[in-house]
């Protein structure tokens, strides 16, 4: 039997990259190959106005696969028919509280069940309470999803390839701004977020304050090599759950229990036995350890 697939934040939460990437993993396992059979649309618009020719679009298609790009999820469709190639993409952002749920038999909608995909074998379910998320159809004949404009300023993904510690050094000289701002901006490197930036500083010794094109090669290094390993450790771990986050499974994540200076202020940091600070960046939360971070 199908399982459950969900993920939601509350609205102080927002989904990071592990997060996404374990929905990824989930839906690709479960509903990857069926057809399409229909669409149910409650509510004009989100973060964009939806497409009010969805059903018209997918009814028929198969999902073909699902794939990620920063914090989006991608879902492909394919679907031959008279008219020609009926192909495309659909991007999915959760936004603030977004969930995306799957299951065999779904119950009645509720309030902030915006949007149902219904497929031979169960519902794709999109519920945002403060619909900041986004349900967006790119049409193959319109070109390569990579060209969409809401990819057009996003930086490398920290699990691919091209990411390493010289693309981070090309990518902050000249800039002033604070490292740890810089990874949460993006455009360097994608799916960095508060947690994580927190934590992959620590672990690469550097101070979240410091400008970024102060850092040398070395200590870009370094930072790059924590960034790949401490993602790749919460993807393992389910992703992190502070309130309300579920896997494919149907189980929260766990890597908050293996969190460093993430949550910890004033308790003795794990290395030096110093107490973690906490300081505020741009309204953001940022941990870290002032004797082991320079």
């Amino acid at each position: 039997m199908l399982g459950v697939i969900e993920t939601c934040f509350k609205e102080t939460t927002l989904p990071e990259l592990p997060e996404v990437e374990v929905v990824r993993r989930g839906l690709e396992s479960r509903i990857v190959g069926q057809r399409l059979l229909h669409v149910i649309v409650r509510a004009p618009r989100l973060r964009f106005p939806l497409d009010s020719d969805l059903e018209l679009r997918l009814a028929g298609a198969r999902l073909v696969g699902v794939s990620r790009r920063s914090k989006y999820l991608l879902l492909d469709f394919a679907r031959q028919s008279a008219g020609g190639d009926q192909s495309g993409t659909l991007l999915v952002h959760l936004g603030m509280s977004g969930t995306l749920r799957f299951e065999p038999a779904a119950p009645p909608p509720g309030r902030h069940d915006h949007v149902d995909l219904i497929f031979e074998q169960g519902t794709l379910r999109y519920r945002d309470p403060r619909r900041f998320g986004a349900v967006l159809w790119h049409p193959a004949d319109e070109g390569p999803i990579a060209d969409h404009p809401l990819f057009a300023k996003l930086g490398v993904e920290p699990l691919s390839s091209s990411f390493d510690g010289a693309a981070l050094y090309a990518a902050t000289r000249g800039r002033k701004v604070a490292i740890k701002q810089f990874l949460l901006a993006g455009a360097g490197v994608v799916g960095v977020g508060n947690i994580y930036a927190s934590e992959s500083l620590f672990r690469s010794g550097i101070r979240p304050t410091v400008a970024a094109g102060r850092l040398s090669l070395e200590r870009c290094n370094r930072l790059a090599e924590a960034i790949r390993a401490t993602l790749t450790e919460s993807i393992a771990h389910g992703g992190t759950t502070l309130r309300d986050f579920f896997g494919s499974d149907g189980q929260g994540g766990y890597f908050q229990n293996e969190c460093l200076v993430y949550g910890r202020d004033g308790q003795p940091c794990r290395n030096c036995g110093a107490p973690i600070s906490m300081i505020r960046q741009q309204q953001r939360a940022t941990y870290y350890c002032p004797r082991c971070q320079r």
